[in-house]
């Protein structure tokens, strides 16, 4: 009885690594009437006014607008990593009140542990996943690596690699849990553009391959086309949806073609209208 049980546990991690690795459907988001206040030494801080969104199963938006109008702190509400003030989120229906699985953030700074190399950085995202042995995790890990192209490199330190490299490692760690939803936070603003745009084409490929509903803010109103399904505008003080943009150009996209330049030109036009002119932006 007792090999029996043995062998049947162990055909069940055994087949965790392909579950984990199955592209899952992805989740749907619902945003309803959000509001956020912070208190700072200068008074009361409103950061969001009423926000109304919703996501589809799968959809890339990206939330556009200058610094200071909200963008991050509804990526937080999204994570459960903050809580509105007034108004729900939902994903699949269910209210977000806390941080899980299915939602997985990745911010502007890669947040590396230094003393871990590159695939312990990996694996240490895969430490709380039930059902799995250490060898289902490294074979997970291994995968990810893989996809972003870091195979060559799953034993460097941290401190060997590019500005771009570790961005791709945060990328894996960030997907090797096989989130639903990922949510991020200006991602490569610190970036030099040539890694940037190599950066655009990982992305949509790996967005295609695995099937997430992803939600991105940035500054950058061209990066903004070149990766979104939609592009969703920021009034600032206090933030507000002001205008969507649908963006119907064929993926991969090519962040200097003729087409999207013209759709991130009519962007920034409208951004215009409602942004103060020092307030930062980029085309």
């Amino acid at each position: 009885m007792f090999i029996i049980q043995s062998i049947r546990l162990h055909a069940k991690a055994k087949s965790s690594v392909s579950e984990e690795l199955q592209v899952i459907a992805p989740s749907k988001l619902a945003i309803d009437s959000v509001s956020k206040s912070f208190k700072s030494a200068t008074g009361l801080v409103h950061a969001l006014d009423r926000v109304s969104l919703q996501v589809a199963e799968g959809e890339f938006v990206c939330i556009v607008g200058a610094s200071g109008c909200g963008k991050s702190t509804l990526l937080s509400i999204i994570a459960g990593l903050e809580k509105p003030d007034r108004g729900t989120v939902k994903a699949d229906g269910k209210p977000v009140t806390a941080p899980g699985r299915e939602r997985l953030v990745m911010f502007q700074e890669p947040a590396l542990f230094p003393w871990l190399n590159v695939l312990g950085n990996i694996l240490f995202g895969l430490k709380l996943k039930p059902n799995l042995t250490s060898k289902d995790r490294l074979d997970i890990a291994k995968y990810y690596l893989e996809l972003v192209g870091l195979s060559r490199f799953q034993l460097a330190n941290i401190h060997e690699l590019s500005g771009g490299m570790k961005q791709r490692v945060a990328l894996a760690r960030a997907l090797a849990p096989n989130p639903r939803v990922l949510l991020m936070d200006e991602p490569f603003a610190a970036l030099d553009a040539l890694t940037r745009e190599q950066l655009y084409g990982d992305l949509q490929r790996i967005w295609k391959a695995r099937n997430k509903t992803i939600v991105f803010v940035t500054h950058n109103v061209r990066e903004a086309v070149c990766l979104g399904d939609r592009v969703v505008l920021f009034s600032p003080h206090p933030g507000r949806i002001q205008e969507q943009f649908v963006i119907d150009l064929p993926r991969p996209r090519d962040l200097n073609s003729v087409e999207l330049a013209e759709y991130a030109s009519r962007i920034m036009h409208s951004l215009r209208t409602f942004t103060e002119p020092e307030e930062s932006l980029a085309i």
